[in-house]
């Protein structure tokens, strides 16, 4: 499996980003990890790589400082859509994130925008309830200490 062209899809604000200018590093019918500089010029960080899990349905990214010191993991709750006729993927953020600190803290963002798309109707009663049980999900994998089963494949291409 691979795709030409990939999309981040989000919902607040109401967006479709071609991700042109990341690299497929590697694709498989469970995974796919690519490695991307910053859209727009941050300060606190420059590049980083991600790892979609298609079948759980979230995205690990390692975001690195300028000096390509790991700043922290970022976690997005997302789903995936497949269009063949195209060959592409569109990746819409269902807005639960979850950052992991290199000194193990653990911050749960963005529910308050979750709880803002149901109420405008951005979101389905499906996704919203898709969103929390992955995100559920996500954090029974990092309080058990096994966060870093979902590294391996992109440290073991040196990512």
């Amino acid at each position: 499996m691979n795709f030409s062209k990939l999309y981040r899809k989000r919902l607040i604000p109401m967006e479709c980003i071609l991700l042109k200018d990341d690299t497929v590093e590697y694709c498989s019918d469970e995974m796919l990890i690519t490695s991307w500089k910053t859209l727009k010029p941050k300060t606190e960080f420059s590049h980083g790589c991600s790892c979609y899990f298609f079948k759980e349905g979230f995205k690990v990214s390692k975001f690195y400082k300028h000096d390509g010191q790991l700043l922290y993991y970022y976690c997005d709750i997302v789903e995936f859509e497949k269009n063949d006729e195209d060959d592409s993927l569109i990746i819409t953020d269902l807005l639960a994130d979850v950052i992991l600190y290199p000194d193990g803290k653990v911050h749960v963002m963005d529910l308050d925008e979750l709880a803002d798309a149901q109420e405008q109707a951005l979101i389905s009663g499906t996704q919203l309830n898709r969103s929390l049980r992955q995100l559920d999900k996500l954090l029974n994998i990092i309080h058990k200490g096994d966060f870093s089963q979902l590294l391996e494949k992109m440290e073991s291409l040196g990512l």
